[in-house]
């Protein structure tokens, strides 16, 4: 007399699968569709660190750091600022969600006694709709 050994059969791991590829048909696009949102809450986060660093560096130095200087200012002492106190950071200046620097100028266009802070959003240009857009630090209307 012979004993079935124990296991799957191939027909319930078939069956499985095809479950397991329903289920993410199904959740992959609700997951997909949050990617952009969680991305521009990211920016919108890094860019109010940023500003509060930038802050502290003005109250140290007097001012800003100039364009030239940029954002790195905030982790390497620029030439020139004899009151320079940091890193403003704790990690090195991060890039935007989509991989690319920050646009900081100093002084701003919109701030022209403060400084300007944006991403040009997911192609890296001025311009642009959806994850695409720019995000502006100064502009307190949220997409």
């Amino acid at each position: 007399m012979s004993r079935a050994r124990p296991g799957f059969t191939l027909l319930e791991i078939l069956v499985v699968i095809i479950v397991i590829a329903i289920l993410a048909t199904l959740v992959a696009p609700n997951v997909f569709r949050h990617v952009g949102a969680a991305k521009d809450t990211t920016a919108r986060a890094q860019m109010e660190i940023l500003g509060a660093a930038l802050d502290t560096y003005r109250l140290d130095n007097g001012s800003y750091p100039s364009t030239r200087d940029g954002l790195e200012a905030l982790w390497k002492a620029p030439p020139g600022a004899a009151n320079w106190r940091g890193p403003y950071l704790r990690k090195e200046v991060p890039v935007d969600p989509w991989g690319h620097p920050y646009v900081y100028a100093s002084p701003g266009q919109a701030n022209p006694s403060g400084f300007d802070l944006q991403s040009y959003g997911r192609d890296g240009r001025p311009g642009g709709e959806g994850e695409d857009a720019d995000l502006r630090q100064w502009e307190a209307a949220r997409r």
